[in-house]
């Protein structure tokens, strides 16, 4: 099965699925929350996100804009609270 990321990224969305993205050059630092909208250039407004540090505390962040650019990873979440 041949999926493009764009259509993975847009099958996310769809299904309001809760995503963890990892950034280029931070791989202690993840962020959660589920997909208000994004780009053709990948840029992803993420709501409800939160931040997740190495020593594993988490801060509260809203809504929130990552550039496409920076992006390294995006997988599904299933985060047990």
């Amino acid at each position: 099965m041949n999926t493009s990321p764009i259509n993975l990224l847009f099958r996310f969305f769809q299904n309001k699925n809760d995503v963890s993205i990892s950034l280029q050059g931070n791989i202690f630092d993840k962020f959660y929350g589920k997909i208000l909208g994004f780009d053709e250039f990948m840029n992803l407004v993420l709501g409800d996100a939160f931040q997740i540090n190495k020593n594993g505390g988490e801060i509260f962040l809203g809504n929130l804009l990552i550039k496409g650019d920076c992006i390294a990873i995006i997988s599904l979440e299933n985060k047990l609270k």
